[in-house]
């Protein structure tokens, strides 16, 4: 019986497009100016890094100048002698992102530029809490933002909006409880009322204590690999950064975590929620005050009850500071990190939370007596939020500017 022949086909090499090659190589010399941050780094430099021929780093380099995404900025050094080579930096011209947030007592929106500096930032009071409103006022305030960029010769390229509470799609506020948002498209609405230009101008949406941290991180140089940042505006969040890379999906809800089984309603549907005690509308309950001694910042009339030395005040805010202590040393004896932030209105709090929170950790924490865990104001505070939505929106072309350079020369 004669056995049948296996016929193997001949291997095919699939070459790379040109055109695919050049995106790569430019996207590959692009991320390396901006990993160098504020420090110009030259062509040589560029060429070492990358593995890229002198010629072909040129090339793309004429094509990032022409574009505006990046400047010649001076003389960059890669050695201690020998003739100055012309640094290349990013730009402070040409595509910015746009972030929206709400906060407890405003709403705010942000332009940044691809170096990530603050270029326009605005803030305007608002009453309620109905979609139906907020959205539209938002819209205005970004159809503002987007005037103010180009008066500055910058294009918004993106939006991105914080919500407090989990998001799907980038583009659904599934539920907010502090807002009473139930399954609310809040990008779709957003994207259909803003425009840039003559073009609809795409806006996502994010959970606004991840972007709190995205923000934070960017503020610290990059520097923190493993850090929490716990925000505290209408609910509850924490934004994860572990080995340097962002914690994603439905995780960051710390205001719905149990921290008394016995504990009061939330207005999530479960009992006991952090949020019922370290929330700012808790704390100012706790006290028995309404908070309007602070012009509508829960935040501000919490301080100014402390300054006048209401003794309340001083008992609910060391109340919520164990709450807090007890949610965190949980969330610190799952993951490893070395630094917790306090961050939104938070920041403005520290100095009546971190020793109670401190009490917490080192009662809860099981790794700290060997590995102490750092709890600080969060530099950004209350904007925090809001610059890490402007900042994932010109992340995008960061990552890759070829849908930049493509609109650049279509014009």
């Amino acid at each position: 019986m004669t056995k049948p022949v296996h016929r193997v086909a001949p291997h095919v090499d699939i070459p790379i497009r040109q055109d695919s090659l050049r995106a790569h190589n430019l996207v590959l010399t692009f991320r390396q100016i901006v990993a160098a941050q504020d420090t110009p780094i030259s062509r040589s430099e560029l060429s070492t890094a990358t593995g890229l021929t002198r010629p072909t780093i040129s090339r793309i380099v004429d094509d990032l100048l022409a574009a505006e995404l990046i400047i010649e900025a001076g003389p960059a050094r890669s050695g201690s002698s020998g003739r100055p080579r012309v640094g290349l930096s990013l730009a402070r011209t040409g595509p910015a992102g746009l972030g929206l947030d709400i906060r407890a007592d405003v709403l705010s929106a942000c332009v940044v530029d691809l170096t990530g500096a603050v270029r326009h930032l605005d803030f305007v009071p608002y009453d309620g809490t109905d979609p139906a409103t907020v959205l539209p006022r938002l819209a205005a305030m970004a159809d503002r933002a987007i005037e103010a960029a180009a008066a500055e010769h910058l294009t918004v390229v993106g939006a991105t909006m914080a919500a407090p509470g989990p998001v799907q799609d980038n583009s659904i506020v599934r539920f907010a409880p502090t807002l009473g948002w139930r399954d609310v498209d809040a990008g779709a609405a957003l994207s259909e009322s803003v425009s840039s230009g003559s073009a609809a101008l795409p806006i996502l949406v994010g959970n606004d204590a991840r972007l709190a941290a995205l923000g934070e991180w960017y503020a610290s140089g990059q520097a923190m690999r493993n850090f929490v940042c716990v925000s505290g505006e209408f609910d509850i969040g924490a934004g994860l950064l572990l080995n340097g890379a962002q914690l994603g999906g439905w995780a960051g809800e710390l205001g719905h975590v149990m921290v008394r089984s016995d504990g009061p309603s939330c207005a999530c549907g479960a009992v006991g929620c952090l949020q019922c005690y370290a929330g700012l509308t808790a704390i100012l309950a706790a006290a028995n005050h309404d908070g309007r001694d602070g012009g509508g910042s829960p935040a501000v009339a919490i301080d100014t009850l402390v300054s006048a030395g209401d003794p309340r005040i001083l008992d609910a805010l060391d109340e919520a500071a164990t709450a807090l202590g007890i949610a965190v040393a949980g969330l610190v004896n799952l993951v490893s990190v070395d630094t917790v932030l306090l961050g939104g209105s938070y920041s403005l709090l520290a100095s009546w939370l971190v020793d109670g929170i401190n009490r917490e950790l080192r009662r809860r924490v099981l790794s700290a007596n060997w590995a102490p865990i750092e709890v600080r104001p969060a530099p950004l505070g209350p904007d925090a939020a809001v610059i890490g939505a402007a900042l994932s929106a010109v992340d995008r072309v960061r990552e890759d500017p070829n849908g930049w350079l493509a609109r650049v020369q279509s014009r």
